[in-house]
């Protein structure tokens, strides 16, 4: 317990101490946010201080790395031990800042060319794919169950498929957090809701290993600790109005540690629910994109959705605190599900 709050504090104080010196050197480079012209209302924020998902992931990375250290041992005094890093934990940091490496890729092509286009569509999947390969190798050189899961593993094993199960989840919600990180603070804010989900769901795990039988189920639940702590300082100068965005590197960062997390602590389906909000912002995309193709109408006024909700007239405040609200209900059905699991399978006896 100890460690978890180590790892969330010193990632948060990581971040507000740096932020503000990142925010003042992008904006004295002139690293900025570029607006799309369809985008009514936005044009003020042409110009922002982007990237600053960067801090995300150091922050998280130190404060991982820090909540390892013990300084004190009962019975023992003073000390300085250091505490077993585990392999999940460490798979669930190669795909944290594996998918951030790609967004920052990603921004500083966006950032180097003066305008709203990075990586190409074929190198960023490449990307992912190098990563999504060394996670599920990795996953399955330490013993992590290839089977599909929802509460707890469902008795299918993918076998071989799993490496394309493990594409499949990073790929799809890096997307949808990034098509999610459209608004001042959405992101950060929703993504401080699923992340605090995992931080419980890798505690109650460790705590009762014969029923869940997850290995490093502490640890994942200290990196999760640590990516909270990163991102609620983020979200600090990330809210409406913004004074710095992540860019695609923080989206996608955080896009890979929920999927990692999921995939690690034997929750693969039970993130739809967890992260429902991304899960809806890049359905809607993807019917926009169907109806638009084959129809020639479109669905919503604009896709994502939470442009909808902006071009019929919603304050972008409204809307992101709606969309909040939204990501907490998917949290709170998400974590009652896992824990009713517990209880109807007699994991109070």
């Amino acid at each position: 317990m100890i460690a978890l709050l180590i790892a969330a504090l010193v990632s948060m104080t990581v971040a507000f101490t740096l932020l503000p010196y990142v925010i003042r050197t992008l904006r004295e480079r002139g690293i900025g946010q570029f607006i799309q012209e369809d985008v009514e209302g936005h044009a003020h924020k042409h110009g922002t201080p982007t990237m600053g998902g960067i801090v995300i992931i150091f922050a998280a990375v130190v404060g991982y790395l820090i909540s390892h250290l013990r300084f004190f041992v009962p019975e023992e005094g003073f000390t300085l031990e250091t505490r077993d890093f585990s392999a999940e934990g460490l798979l669930a940091m190669l795909a944290f800042v594996g998918m951030g490496l790609i967004g920052f890729v990603d921004d500083y092509q966006k950032v180097s060319r003066s305008r709203n286009l990075g990586l190409s569509k074929r190198w960023k999947f490449l990307g992912q794919v190098l990563v999504a390969g060394l996670f599920a190798w990795g996953a399955v050189s330490v013993g992590v169950s290839t089977e599909i899961s929802f509460t707890r593993t469902l008795g299918l094993d993918l076998g071989w498929l799993y490496v394309l199960w493990v594409l499949l989840m990073l790929t799809a919600m890096a997307n949808a957090v990034n098509f999610t990180d459209g608004l001042d603070g959405l992101v950060a804010g929703s993504g401080s809701l699923v992340l605090g989900a995992f931080v419980i769901v890798g505690f109650w795990q460790f705590r009762h290993p014969e029923f869940y039988g997850v290995e490093g189920a502490l640890d994942l639940g200290i990196f999760a600790a640590a990516v909270l702590g990163a991102i609620l300082a983020f979200l600090w100068y990330n809210a409406a109005p913004a004074d710095v965005f992540m860019g695609d590197v923080g989206s996608n960062a955080i896009g890979g540690a929920i999927a990692a997390l999921a995939l690690l602590t034997n929750t693969h389906l039970l993130v739809v629910v967890l992260g429902g909000l991304y899960v809806m912002e890049a359905t809607s995309v993807v019917l926009q994109i169907i109806s638009f193709r084959w129809f020639g109408k479109r669905i919503f006024r604009m896709a994502p959705i939470h442009h909808h909700f902006e071009l019929k007239g919603w304050p972008e405040t409204t809307v992101i605190i709606r969309f909040w609200i939204l990501a907490g209900i998917g949290v709170a059905i998400g974590l009652g599900i896992f824990y009713g699991d517990f209880v109807a399978n007699e994991g109070l006896q």
